[in-house]
């Protein structure tokens, strides 16, 4: 009997000695510890990088539109006392805005619209014309060609408390951007958010005030009736 116990008390002892070990192992508690705390540290990073890339496309698109409106607003040849703007002109600076939104697709994503915001005959504010480029589908939401061509009672160009206007004589270059941000990581942080801005700068020089004109051989028209990433054709 007592031999039998003490065989029986062997074989628990026998057993118990690999639980033991394992329970006092600590030659992986690293690896576990890694196991646990990656995806929170991965999720973190992914955050963050979301959170710096929105942020740089917020100040991108801002830039882009105070760009591009400075741009038109110095674009023009000087034929005896008034600039002349043509329609080549106002492609070049929406070729432009390809160039400085490149990396954010900003045609594929979004769309630029260009106005000048001058007076009427009679005093009011008026939007002489209109230029577009991009394949979203958005509309000046101040105005389209022509608007305020008669009368006065088209205020200007601008959200409520910040309506742009323009003096006799001379012109804004009103120039509004509108782009839909995508998230590079899997984390719909932000989701697909609107981006919307716009920018205005007074004319530098002495301008025809009468229209865009054509060259002798004429150039597509950047038409806001047409949504596309391309170039005028």
């Amino acid at each position: 009997m007592i031999r039998f116990a003490s065989k029986r008390a062997n074989k628990v002892r026998a057993t118990s000695k690999p639980l033991r070990q394992v329970f006092t192992d600590t030659s992986a508690v690293a690896l576990t510890e890694f196991a646990f705390a990656a995806p929170l540290v991965l999720s973190m990073g992914l955050l963050g990088a979301e959170t710096a890339n929105y942020a740089i496309v917020h100040m991108q698109v801002s830039q882009l539109a105070m760009q591009v409106a400075d741009n038109a607003s110095r674009v023009g040849e000087t034929q005896l006392a008034s600039k002349v703007v043509y329609e080549d002109d106002i492609t070049g600076t929406l070729v432009g805005a390809e160039r400085l939104g490149e990396r954010f697709e900003i045609y594929n994503r979004g769309r630029v619209i260009i106005s000048s915001l001058q007076q009427n005959s009679e005093g009011g504010q008026w939007i002489a014309w209109q230029r577009c480029r991009g394949a979203k589908n958005y509309v000046s939401q101040y105005g389209t060609e022509g608007t305020g061509a008669t009368g006065s009672d088209f205020a200007g160009m601008g959200k409520t408390g910040q309506v742009v206007t323009a003096s006799v004589g001379t012109a804004v270059m009103f120039v509004e951007v509108s782009y839909t941000y995508e998230p590079i990581t899997p984390f719909e942080l932000f989701g697909s958010s609107e981006l919307n801005y716009s920018a205005a700068f007074n004319i530098r020089d002495t301008r025809d005030l009468t229209g865009l004109k054509q060259r002798a051989e004429p150039v597509p028209v950047a038409d806001c009736a047409t949504f596309s990433a391309a170039r005028p054709s």
